[in-house]
């Protein structure tokens, strides 16, 4: 296709019949700003729709186990079964599912109709509390790291009710989803819920045994953290992905150019929204309210076609859930425009890739957050002592965090364009990190934003609440009242670097409470006894903070002189998985069997060498069966033009023509013979020689595009697909 037919296409929105129509509809059902309470969490089982559909009593119970985290009374079981049936079908719902996270890093559901014969030839509508409880679908396809072979098929899905049921609308009806955990058939854990959900049972624990410590009553309490997710992503036309095998196979380009201009001017970020894109924000925004996901924010990324969607903070559990949710209404509602989501971390090569802002905090039993300084010496020490734990567990384990964000989409992003390096270190700012230094000589006693401040008896001070600037290099940023993990890919789940920070810190935690508990016991004073226990952490894992560019060369030699990991790739990260210190760190949290840890690690692993593997066999396919021909017609083309031109007149030799076809078959010669390497690569089935034989392949293919005249050229180019959206 012409570049000229390519712009009238997406100009003219390409197969768009029905998108105004399923516009107005949306726009029609949310009417004006007035009606959007009502529109917000319309398809989900919430409290307010539970109190309408349940007795008093079962909602009374009901409510207790999603809040305090007790155990489901089966007395209720069938009862609220029986509500979210008759909930579900007044929505449209014909069938139910559970909905679960195995270890695929998507979703799973299988679909059951609400039918039941009646025995008079008909049926009737039913739903029972074993059915909303349990589930069983097939175990043995998912990946399971050895945890299940082929033949051992069964597995469970179990109802989690901190997270609300919701209806997902199909074309012609609706379907209950009942988030869900997944396990095998001996227990262990096939998914990444039930990990999520044990690290945050372990991390309320050490809260709230601190907590204790501090004289906050934290009987029958939980302590739990709270996520926002920030989500990067990039919209280009459906036309010119259904053009791009690469894009559609792998979720990234595995050939192209980058523009001469793209994100020089920083002209997108925070631009004006083009219209066609302000069209499915603001649907997207209507299908994630009706979801009751809190989605606020909205605007242009930095790269050209990239975006941003960010919620406001929400329970952990159902932020995760709602994450997972949000890139498939993403998906969906793309479509429906005539775009297409991409959600991989590197879609275009030299610009910008997209990551996923990991927002979290600490909430103790006293209802306040943990991370928020606050307005006495009293909550001040409490705050320092959990940004210490945090320090403490960061440093202790940054391989193991580093891990939590390993894959092959993201290698590609990690360390260039605003996404930090694989070097993990935090970020807290000058006022903060002063303190910091303070506490560590002996006690802090001034603030460079405030001048001379309050001291308690604890002798820690008080802290003002916006303590830091920003720091976009850096992999874990305080910035108020929360750390901000920025090395998250975008199309990641938020369950397995949330596992990590969880765990790690309920351990440090653990650590903390047992060393004031026996300093109690020794009859000690407390205040002195947690200066000095905050003085030895912050001298022991000082180390880990850094304040300046974490791009520099300057940092890389120091954070190497400091003794800090810098694991880059996949391969070298994921190793620590298997070592017999974050075996034991997992056993002791309860988060993890050993062998649930190392299938996971198996199951990464295989993940990754599939991705190079099929990356690599589809760059060979696009250059055998579109690319090379395509340069080949073209090289005809011009030895034709030469041939006739000087065959006008013997004397008028095509010098500057001849030296193009030299240089079109020398690159040609080139790409042939990288693509020939990379098909041994394939078959040594080595990942690192396949990756280091596609970009060859990749710079000689990039090479010919710019000598090709773009009618000859079979792909869109990152002209089209980033500027023609």
């Amino acid at each position: 296709m012409s570049l000229k037919s390519r712009i009238t296409k997406v100009e003219s929105g390409g197969d768009m019949s029905n998108k105004g129509e399923d516009v107005m509809n949306r726009l029609s059902e949310l009417g004006d700003m007035e009606s959007l309470p009502e529109l917000f969490g319309k398809n989900v089982f919430n409290f307010k729709t539970m109190r309408n559909y349940l007795s008093e009593k079962a909602y009374n119970s009901l409510c207790a186990t999603i809040k305090e985290g007790g155990p489901l009374d089966p007395g209720i079981a069938d009862e609220v079964a029986d509500a979210m049936k008759t909930w579900a079908v007044s929505r449209g719902a014909t069938h139910f599912t559970h909905w679960f996270q195995p270890l695929t890093g998507l979703t799973a559901e299988k679909h059951d109709s609400f039918i039941e014969p009646d025995g008079e030839g008909g049926v009737v509508l039913e739903f029972s509390g074993k059915e909303l409880i349990q589930g069983e679908p097939d175990a043995s396809s998912f990946p399971s790291g050895g945890l299940r072979v082929t033949f051992e098929a069964r597995g469970y899905t179990a109802w989690d009710p901190t997270s609300p049921a919701f209806i997902k609308e199909g074309p012609q009806g609706s379907t209950l989803c009942i988030p869900t955990v997944f396990c095998s058939y001996h227990g262990e854990a096939l998914d990444k819920k039930t990990p999520l959900l044990r690290s945050m049972k372990a991390l309320s624990k050490q809260v709230c045994r601190l907590a204790k410590l501090f004289g906050i009553d934290a009987k029958g309490k939980q302590a739990y953290a709270t996520l926002g997710g920030e989500q990067e992503y990039f919209l280009i036309d459906r036309e010119f992905y259904y053009q791009r095998l690469d894009l559609i196979q792998t979720g990234r380009t595995l050939f192209g150019r980058p523009p001469a201009k793209h994100q020089q001017m920083a002209d997108h970020y925070f631009g004006p929204i083009k219209s066609r894109v302000l069209g499915f924000m603001e649907d997207l925004d209507h299908e994630l309210w009706k979801q009751g996901i809190p989605a606020t924010t909205r605007h242009n990324e930095v790269a050209p076609s990239q975006y941003e969607i960010a919620p406001v903070f929400e329970f952990l559990n159902l932020a995760v859930d709602h994450n997972m949710l949000t890139m498939e209404i993403m998906r969906q509602v793309a479509e429906k425009h005539g775009l297409i989501c991409l959600l991989h971390e590197k879609p275009f090569a030299g610009i910008n890739g997209s990551g996923k802002h990991n927002n979290w905090s600490i909430v103790g039993p006293d209802g306040k957050n943990w991370l928020s300084p606050g307005n006495n010496p009293h909550e001040n020490a409490k705050f320092l002592t959990t940004l210490c734990a945090i320090i403490k567990a960061v440093d202790t384990y940054a391989s193991v965090l580093r891990a939590s964000v390993a894959s092959a989409g993201n290698d590609h992003r990690l360390g260039a364009h605003e996404a930090p390096p694989a070097i993990v270190s935090i970020f807290l700012g000058d006022q903060l990190y002063d303190v910091i230094e303070q506490i560590e000589k002996g006690g802090a006693k001034s603030s460079k934003a405030g001048g001379i401040i309050e001291i308690g008896i604890d002798a820690l001070p008080k802290l003002p609440r916006d303590t830091t600037d920003r720091n976009r290099t850096s992999p874990f940023a305080f910035t108020g009242a929360k750390f901000e993990f920025r090395a998250v890919g975008s199309s990641m789940s938020l369950a397995g670097p949330n596992i990590i920070l969880n765990t790690i810190v309920a351990d440090a935690m653990e650590e903390i409470c047992a060393k004031l508990e026996a300093d109690l016991a020794a009859k000690k004073d407390f205040n002195e006894s947690l200066q000095k226990l905050l003085q030895s952490i912050i001298k022991k894992h000082k180390r880990v903070l850094f304040n300046g560019d974490n791009y520099s060369a300057a940092w890389h030699a120091e954070a190497k002189k400091r003794g800090l990991p810098n694991l880059k790739t996949t391969p070298e990260a994921m190793k620590v998985m298997k070592e017999e210190e974050t075996i034991k760190l997992f056993e002791r949290q309860g988060v993890l069997l050993k062998r649930e840890l190392l299938s996971r690690y198996e199951v990464y692993m295989e993940t990754y060498d599939a991705t190079i593997k099929f990356e690599a066999e589809c760059s060979i396919t696009m250059a055998k069966t579109l690319i090379i021909p395509a340069v080949l017609t073209y090289q005809n083309e011009l030895a034709s033009t030469i041939k006739s031109v000087e065959g006008v007149s013997k004397t008028n030799k095509t010098k500057t023509s001849r030296e193009l076809l030299k240089i079109l078959c020398q690159k040609t010669d080139q790409a042939m013979l990288a693509m020939s390497a990379l098909e041994i690569a394939v078959e040594g089935n080595s990942s690192k020689k396949t990756i280091e034989a596609m970009e060859e392949l990749r710079d000689a293919v990039d090479a010919l595009e710019g000598l090709v005249p773009a009618q000859h050229w079979p792909l869109p180019s990152y002209t089209e697909m980033l500027f023609l959206s």
